[in-house]
């Protein structure tokens, strides 16, 4: 069964220019090379939730993982820890409609 990693965060508002420019030209291509398919992106313009949720999928929960335990995961979730603040991930099987 395909699994999915739902990640959110706050953007730091003091790195805001940084974090966009990191996200579209880094992280965004860098998690797509990892092998994973986006699959959401939500940005949160009202209320007490996170400011953005990211989601993406590969083939199993096990391979999600294997990926997360990498050096190139941690390097990159390090660097996004520059720009963000609560960073939160869960790992959940992937269904077909949006999930939190």
């Amino acid at each position: 069964m395909p699994g999915k990693l739902i990640m959110t965060w706050d953007i730091n508002p003091e790195h805001e220019q940084e974090y966009f420019e990191f996200v579209v030209r880094e992280f965004l291509p860098q998690v797509q090379k990892l092998g994973f398919q986006l699959n959401d992106a939500w940005v949160t313009v009202y209320g007490n939730q996170p400011q953005i949720m990211v989601s993406a999928i590969l083939p199993t929960i096990d391979q999600i993982h294997t990926v997360m335990s990498g050096d190139q995961w941690i390097s990159l979730i390090t660097r996004l820890m520059d720009f963000v603040t609560d960073y939160k991930y869960k790992i959940v099987p992937a269904t077909g409609g949006f999930q939190f």
